[in-house]
């Protein structure tokens, strides 16, 4: 057996549990909101289990002594919200990959394109690196509306929520609520053509975590003198990383490991602590 298919069939495994544990969480959530939709207000809503929405409300909750949220919050959605930012030291952009049940839905229509064979659409690099600066346009954009108004503005808008509440199954309202359906349906199609959409350009808690996970020692990191140059990572990175570029990948990194499982070289792409050991460079007629 080559070492490329050696490598492929042990990270396999990683490819399975990390959707295992989507198709975990993406379960909960979904279960949470049919129970509560369906008339139990004592099973936790789609608000109250949103982990920005501890974010939104933080300035609500210092300026009132630590009394009063934001509607539709609860004290659940501080700590969420604090359990997400020390993940984000502690293991990087993880949350994204391997958690967010938004992320499982682009993943999975990444997966539907695949087997249409559908194209995919390919944003040039430079309108690339300025489209990502929008996450931070719209989270600027709903703290200043938050702060202002002391309601969940975006909570009318987030496809999230659209999305994973149900509304649109239990309570459909198209005459009030049809800008925040044609949101998620953009955001949906979009997905299906640009893998991770939502996650790349317009998702202000990706944001947050992208600026976080900087000082996480958790990194999916590179060795230069194992990498023979083959691109196959950054075919790979449904966030459009160029990983064969960096020693350390880390801002915006969601953690998927498509990357490591796709390297070819035992050793080159690791999800690690501290420093890379560097070693002699193989003779690229071994690796297959």
């Amino acid at each position: 057996m080559t070492v490329g298919k050696k490598k492929s069939k042990r990270l396999d495994w990683v490819g399975w549990l990390r959707r295992l544990s989507q198709l975990g969480f993406s379960a909960y959530i979904i279960i949470s909101a049919i129970i509560h939709s369906t008339g139990d207000m004592k099973t936790a809503s789609t608000d109250a289990l949103c982990t920005f929405g501890g974010i939104e409300t933080l300035w609500r909750f210092i300026t009132s002594g630590g009394t009063a949220y934001c509607p539709k919050t609860h004290p659940s959605n501080l700590v969420l919200a604090v359990g997400l930012l020390l993940g984000a030291v502690i293991a990087g952009g993880t949350f994204c990959g391997w958690i967010c049940p938004f992320g499982a839905l682009q993943d999975a229509l990444e997966w539907v394109r695949r087997k249409l064979r559908l194209p995919e659409l390919l944003v040039p690099t430079k309108l690339d690196r300025i489209l990502r600066y929008l996450r931070w346009v719209v989270l600027a954009g709903i703290l200043y509306a938050t702060i202002s108004t002391i309601t969940l503005w975006f909570a009318d808008f987030d496809p999230y929520r659209t999305i994973f509440s149900l509304g649109w199954i239990f309570e459909f309202n198209l005459a009030e609520q049809w800008p925040a359906y044609a949101i998620a349906l953009v955001i949906l199609i979009g997905s299906l053509f640009i893998p991770r959409l939502w996650c790349r350009y317009l998702c202000p808690q990706g944001a947050i975590l992208g600026l976080v996970q900087r000082i996480s020692p958790l990194k999916i990191r590179r060795d230069k003198n194992l990498c023979i140059d083959c691109g196959r990572c950054d075919r790979a990175c449904p966030m459009n990383l160029e990983v064969s570029n960096h020693n350390a990948v880390n801002f915006d990194c969601t953690g998927c490991q498509k990357c490591t499982s796709v390297c070819p070289v035992p050793g080159a792409l690791n999800v690690g602590l501290g420093e890379l050991k560097l070693a002699e460079k193989p003779a690229k007629e071994a690796v297959r």
